[in-house]
């Protein structure tokens, strides 16, 4: 091997080593050297079946798959000349029950604001164009035309010959061995053939990549699981057809899909019982279009209702079966980002729908490594989303449950229970037992809603209004009318010290930093580009001490965004007490009553004001009090060593059973932290410059400097693509909107909803929406798409619910929404 030195060097040659070095080459970085151990396409990518549809109800994901199948059927071929032997043959996707029905609804409003062509029908428009269906029990069917599939050798060879067009180096029968840091913060890359030093390391390995991982430390959080689908003999029905056949997905019969494959049937099965793991601690280096030999008992069940639906098929002989090994992380989704501790180490893999979604990502994954963000929300693709809590025995448990997930209804909320609980907070145990219904939030357990009134302590799934919907409106009026207590244990908190720390932080923040001990801030840390990394809260402990928390899922980003910032002189030190500490919100009109009953401070306006922090003792335990309230209401967040939170909570109970005191969950905060138009993760992402987040008032552009200080300055000096905008919709008492429906002025579509939740408190539903400019002005009259039908909406410019943010600050008796007293619930 020639090459000693690279920009960027790429381990693996399916399709996202592949499609990344197209897509890096395309953003003008063309020192690249990808390394395949085999032939390209050797692991996984061989035996795709290929499919690729508009039907997604992932918003982020919707815009990768529907690039993925332009450069497919449009772009590619042209550009290289390389076949890719795209068949656009459209496909359906099949509903049989009330519930089904209603993931196509809501799949039809996520792609109109992705502009793409779909439509629900019924049986006899699925008849006609597939005429040899069995549709006995169908209800209908969302028909995506646009749909095929494509040849994944001959796609991946296309996007390997792009990148070389434009200078990449792809090396074949070239085994990298290790890889090691070098003191100067490069790479070395130790192959059969040589060394390759670098600045960029990129681990694309497919089924490798765990082992890849484990050479610089990582356990990279991903399963291999086999996966079926079967090619019979030929079709004599086929034989004289005109056009192909429309792919149908059957995920309550097939849990599956079934198409043409030329004249030929081909069947694809995700069994729903004992999915089978291969490999678990590492793959053979000597595997090479691997198959395994068919376990026709496990899929039998299925393989029979298949060949049911499709009679055609019923007396044919199988002339090949695939049972290939497929990467599952353990939520699904790829692992497409920076790997967490780690600087230009970057994670490529774990992507089970390779061909469907793998461009896409890796176009985005590309934007990131070259300007230093992606163009969509890549939060549920980042590596960093995955702590020490996913061992071993949690990825075999999890991508097992991944697997039999994957025909499954994606209700919103859906909840993946298996293997849990693994970071339960110090009250989990209490919160059980009086009804919580959980969550996993980067493996913390933490309360959505509290089963009461007979209603049992398990998770409800609907895209309309579910069960536990009159209990979290409970929880909210318990909070607006009396108290409520949340466990907000999960959020992430670390603490920077030193000398140097608040010269550190005043670089890295656009806004001031708390001025003195004592004070609050609320800021956002960003990138180079001036996108949005994170929103944090930073208390100031004492001069040299402060202490940041936000949520769970960005606790890695956050470590790695401090760590990486530091200069190697600075005295900083940089402690995570996320797990060390526990935390505590007390919230309600009622707040200061029941801590005065547990507590010795001072707690009135004059001694504890709004937006300070003071070590406080409250039921003799020592902790931190910040007067703060995500709810918008008079509160306290009480943060402190995880094993004082038992004896705190206990006693807040005690004091507070005269005044009402409830529990509340995640859910009600969301609909309380909508009421009072607080942005949350949906609005904050890496798509987004603070003008467009419209957060500028957080930021103090007379700094000397802070990082993406100059690119906010262009984001202000420019148009912008889109505002954040705050929507009141019609309720109907029936829907209240799941996310990503789009948003429509005059009959056209002027973008989309990135968070929505019925607000009992004022009698609508709320949500915040990325819109036009022209859309978003104050007064401006909308329609929102919920579940395929339009909703009146109307822009405001201010909180819904106490708008002039009197109730956090007050001193007095509760006031109503006009700020007038009312009486003492």
């Amino acid at each position: 091997m020639s090459v000693t030195h690279a920009r960027v060097v790429i381990i693996g040659g399916g399709v996202m080593g592949c499609g990344l070095a197209y897509h890096l080459a395309h953003e003008g970085w063309t020192d690249i050297v990808l390394l395949e151990k085999s032939e390209l396409t050797s692991g996984s990518t061989w035996h795709a079946a290929g499919q690729i549809t508009h039907s997604t109800s992932s918003f982020s994901l919707g815009k990768c798959v529907g690039y993925n199948i332009d450069l497919y059927s449009q772009v590619l071929e042209k550009e290289t000349g390389q076949s890719v032997t795209w068949h656009g043959c459209g496909s359906f996707r099949l509903a049989y029950t009330e519930d089904e029905f209603d993931w196509l609804r809501q799949t039809m409003s996520v792609g109109r604001a992705l502009g793409f062509e779909m439509e629900l029908v019924g049986p006899e428009r699925v008849r006609e164009l597939h005429p040899f269906y069995n549709l006995e029990g169908v209800r209908a069917a969302l028909y995506t035309p646009d749909d095929g599939h494509v040849d994944p050798a001959g796609a991946t060879f296309a996007l390997a010959k792009g990148a070389r067009q434009l200078g990449a180096t792809i090396t074949r029968h070239c085994r990298v061995v290790d890889v090691k840091p070098e003191p100067n913060g490069e790479w070395r890359v130790y192959t059969e053939q040589g060394e390759i030093v670098c600045e960029h390391v990129v681990n694309a390995g497919g089924t490798y990549a765990r082992q890849v991982g484990k050479w610089v430390g990582l356990d990279v959080p991903t399963t291999s699981m086999t996966h079926h689908y079967l090619i019979t003999d030929t079709v004599p029905e086929f034989m004289d057809l005109e056009r192909e056949l429309p792919v149908v997905r059957d995920d309550r019969l097939v849990s599956g899909y079934i198409r043409m494959e030329q004249k030929s049937g081909l069947i694809g099965i995700y069994e729903k019982a004992n999915p089978n793991t291969v490999w678990v601690d590492e793959c053979p280096w000597e595997a090479e279009h691997e198959l395994f030999e068919p376990d026709y008992d496990r899929i039998m069940p299925w393989l029979e209702n298949a060949m049911g639906r499709m009679p055609v098929l019923a007396e044919l002989g199988i002339k090949q079966a695939i049972h290939g090994a497929i990467s599952h992380p353990p939520d699904g989704n790829p692992l497409i980002g920076p790997a967490p501790g780690l600087r230009n180490f970057w994670l490529n893999c774990g992507c089970q729908i390779g061909i469907g979604w793998g461009p896409g990502l890796t176009r985005e994954l590309a934007r990131w490594m070259v300007h230093g963000a992606a163009d969509i929300n890549m939060r549920d693709y980042d590596p960093r989303r995955y702590g020490k809590f996913a061992d071993q025995d949690y990825q075999v448990t999890k991508a097992k449950e991944d697997y039999l997930l994957r025909h499954e209804i994606p209700f919103p909320h859906l909840n993946r229970t298996a293997g849990r609980p693994v970071k339960p907070s110090a009250l989990y145990d209490r919160l059980k037992n009086k009804g919580a219904v959980f969550e996993e939030v980067y493996g913390w357990e933490r309360p959505r809603w509290f089963a009461r009134g007979g209603l049992e302590q398990r998770d409800y799934y609907s895209f309309r209004r579910p069960a536990w919907h009159d209990l979290v409106g409970e929880e909210v009026r318990a909070v607006r009318e009396r108290a409520g207590l949340v466990d907000i244990s999960a959020f992430t908190k670390v603490e920077v010290s030193g000398p140097d720390a608040a010269g550190f932080l005043d670089r890295l923040v656009p806004n001031r930093l708390p001025s003195k001990p004592g004070r609050i801030a609320l800021t956002h840390l960003l990138n180079d580009t001036g996108r949005v990394e994170l929103e944090t809260t930073i208390v100031r402990f004492a001069e040299d001490r402060f202490y940041f928390t936000c949520a769970a899922f960005f606790e890695q980003r956050l470590l790695d965004h401090l760590a990486f910032s530091r200069r190697p002189d600075e005295a900083v030190t940089i402690t995570n007490l996320s797990e060390e500490w526990g935390a505590v919100a007390l919230n309600g009109p009622r707040a200061r009553d029941i801590l005065c009953a547990c507590t010795d401070a001072a707690l009135d306006n004059a001694a504890f004001a709004w937006l300070t922090a003071q070590p406080i003792a409250v039921a003799g335990q020592k902790v931190w009090a910040f007067r703060m309230s995500y709810a918008g209401e008079l509160g306290w967040e009480l943060h402190g060593p995880r094993d004082s939170l038992p004896v705190i909570y206990d006693a807040l109970h005690e004091a507070g059973a005269a005044f009402g005191l409830a529990d509340y969950g995640s859910f009600a905060m969301n609909v309380m932290r909508l009421e009072k138009m607080f942005k949350g993760a949906g609005e904050l992402t890496n798509e987004v410059t603070l003008p467009e987040a419209d957060v500028m008032r957080f930021v103090k552009m007379d700094k000397p400097d802070f990082r993406g200080k100059r690119a906010t300055e262009a984001a202000l000096a420019e148009p912008p693509r889109w505002l954040c905008a705050y929507l009141e919709i019609e309720a109907d008492g029936i829907c209240d909107g799941n996310g990503g429906e789009a948003v429509v002025l005059d009959g056209r579509v002027v973008g989309s909803v990135t968070s929505i939740a019925y607000g009992g408190s004022v009698g609508a539903i709320l949500a915040f929406a990325y819109i036009a400019p022209q859309a978003a002005v104050p007064g401006t009259e909308l329609d929102v798409i919920i579940m395929g039908e339009a909703r009146k909406a109307r822009v405001r410019d201010e909180p819904a619910y106490d708008p002039q943010n009197r109730l956090p600050r007050t001193d007095a008796e509760p006031l109503d929404l006009n700020g007038k007293a009312i009486a003492n619930a």
